[in-house]
């Protein structure tokens, strides 16, 4: 078997804003592997100043990954503990080099183009006309739940906002899903939360940043508004220190994007120990390439959660690889009439 990486520097359309800056490209690795006349391919999707294994040696672990492939799937995937987005492109290519169809990874009526995934809508940061139009356009596109990134203008600016859905649409309409990227401070998250949540909100992710257990627990012991991590699983890495965080801070929510918490086998563990003690959960992709998205919308169909999931960011590219995924009507579906880019 041969292996080999490349480098892609995904484009934004339009800067897209979050707490934490404004994204004007994104950048992403795959590993590709070749076995006599079959290929694979998987995406390692990291985000720089976010992603647990952004460090100036990542391409020389890449190096070292493609080298020592002959090690095998399992034996890397333990070794790379502390670089989960590459586990999860080792997961996808191993799956894609054995699959009929490198892009077929999982088989299903989703695939068959005969099932679809509900997703959010996702709404960006920016100026408020700005929003609005996207929040009209979700609405006009048919979404029945419209998630919105909060924390980079006013705090006033955005229940304003949030308002503005309600006074046209009731939550039996429209689900409404509030990301805050650790916007708030701890100080102030209590009354924030208070406050949106006379919106009739479904939820809001990560109010206040990471690692801050004690004061993410009491928000979560007391709150008035659902909360789910996001960022706060990221970096935690064994079964033990997962349970040990979902124990002790006792979320109602948790949010699962497989780029930055070790793959499927990595999202698998959250998701078994979240159902024993009764926490929701929904899949998330993280601003990855059609050739990761593609990856995480069919293993999400596989879970069977009828909860919207939060798939739908492969518009956002000019360079993005023209792929099957379409979005209508407020779903996500594979259209087995359109065909990939050639990309090996």
């Amino acid at each position: 078997m041969k292996a080999s990486y490349k480098r892609h520097n995904l484009i934004f359309k339009r800067p897209s804003g979050t707490s934490r800056g404004v994204l004007t490209e994104k950048e992403t690795w795959y590993i590709i592997l070749e076995d006599n006349t079959k290929k694979g391919i998987g995406e390692c999707g990291i985000l720089r100043s976010l992603s647990f294994d952004d460090r100036p040696n990542y391409e020389e672990k890449l190096k070292w990954v493609v080298e020592n492939i002959h090690l095998g799937q399992d034996v890397l995937w333990e070794s790379l503990r502390e670089w989960p987005s590459i586990q999860f492109g080792l997961e996808q290519a191993f799956l894609s080099l054995e699959s009929k169809d490198p892009f077929i990874l999982f088989p299903s009526p989703f695939t068959d183009g005969k099932e679809s995934i509900a997703i959010n809508g996702l709404v960006w940061m920016g100026e408020e006309s700005f929003m609005k139009e996207q929040i009209d356009d979700k609405l006009k596109d048919g979404f029945s739940c419209v998630k919105l990134k909060i924390g980079a203008i006013d705090f006033e600016r955005e229940l304003g906002l949030l308002r503005y859905i309600r006074q046209h649409y009731t939550a039996k309409d429209i689900e409404l899903r509030v990301d805050a990227n650790g916007g708030f401070s701890p100080e102030e998250a209590s009354e924030k939360l208070e406050i949106l949540s006379h919106l009739d909100l479904h939820s809001i992710e990560q109010p206040i940043k990471q690692h801050q257990i004690k004061d993410m627990a009491a928000l979560c012991e007391h709150t008035p508004l659902p909360i789910a991590l996001d960022e706060e699983l990221i970096g935690v890495l064994s079964i033990e220190d997962k349970k040990e965080l979902l124990d002790k801070i006792k979320p109602q929510y948790i949010i699962l994007k497989p780029s930055l918490i070790g793959g499927f086998k990595g999202s698998l563990e959250w998701i078994t120990l979240a159902k024993e003690r009764n926490i929701g959960w929904w899949v998330t992709s993280a601003l990855e390439s059609n050739i990761g998205l593609n990856a995480i919308a069919q293993w999400t169909y596989t879970l069977n959660n009828t909860m919207p999931q939060g798939l739908g960011t492969g518009a956002l590219y000019t360079n993005n690889i023209t792929s099957p995924l379409e979005v209508n009507k407020g779903a996500l579906w594979y259209n087995a009439t359109i065909k990939w880019d050639t990309i090996f």
